[in-house]
């Protein structure tokens, strides 16, 4: 344990913080997993602002980077933008047929 005083107030205030940054932290992330959750459109378009508020929050505060940030709020809005718009069936391709390669023989050479 510290001995200044100084350095106790330190560690005080770090557990302070460490112990908000983990709420707020985890309840971003139950917001995210409630939102991924949704499967009616109108309830995670509601839902949706609120949680890219929440990631935002989280990345001013800098408990997440805020690449990492952008990240999350992308695949977010590509889960509810998929709820409203169903993918369409895709075409396969047919695959190529492989073709073989001639191998290269070795001339042996005899002195």
């Amino acid at each position: 344990m510290a001995n200044h005083k100084a350095t106790k107030k330190d560690t005080r205030q770090a557990n302070k913080r460490r112990e908000r940054n983990r709420y707020h932290g985890k309840t971003t992330r139950n917001a995210m997993r409630d939102l991924m959750a949704v499967s009616d459109e109108k309830l995670a378009a509601e839902k949706l602002p609120t949680v890219e508020a929440m990631l935002d929050k989280l990345a001013k505060r800098n408990i997440i980077h805020k690449n990492k940030a952008a990240n999350l709020k992308s695949a977010l809005a590509k889960k509810v933008n998929a709820l409203s718009n169903p993918p369409a069936e895709v075409a396969v391709k047919p695959a190529k047929k492989a073709v073989a390669k001639k191998t290269a023989t070795k001339k042996s050479s005899k002195k």
